[in-house]
C-alpha cells in the first residue's frame, strides 16, 4: 500500500500524550498518533510540554513518517499508533 504526507499538520493531544498527523492513500485519510515516548527517545534533551514535543516532533518529521510508512498496511484501518 502506498501512503503520503502532503499535510504537513498534526497537533498534541494532551489527554493520550501523543502527536498526531495524517497521511493519505488516495482519497482515504489515515490518522497517525506518535507516543510522547517515541519522540523522547528521538529527541533526549527535548522538554515534555506541548511546544516542545510539537517542535521535537518536526525536527525528525522524517524519521516518524518512515515508522508510519513500515506500520502502514492499508485496508479498513484508518488510525495507527507510533509507539
Amino acid at each position: 500500500m502506498s501512503i503520503s504526507f502532503p499535510n504537513p499538520s498534526r497537533s498534541y493531544d494532551a489527554s493520550h500524550h501523543c502527536v498526531t498527523f495524517w497521511g493519505y492513500d488516495n482519497a482515504r485519510e489515515i490518522a497517525f498518533s506518535v507516543d510522547r515516548s517515541v519522540i523522547s527517545n528521538l529527541s533526549p534533551n527535548a522538554g515534555s510540554d506541548e511546544p516542545a514535543l510539537l517542535a521535537a516532533f518536526d525536527q525528525h518529521r522524517e524519521q516518524i513518517l518512515t515508522l508510519a510508512r513500515g506500520i502502514y498496511v492499508g485496508g479498513p484501518q484508518n488510525h495507527y499508533t507510533i509507539g
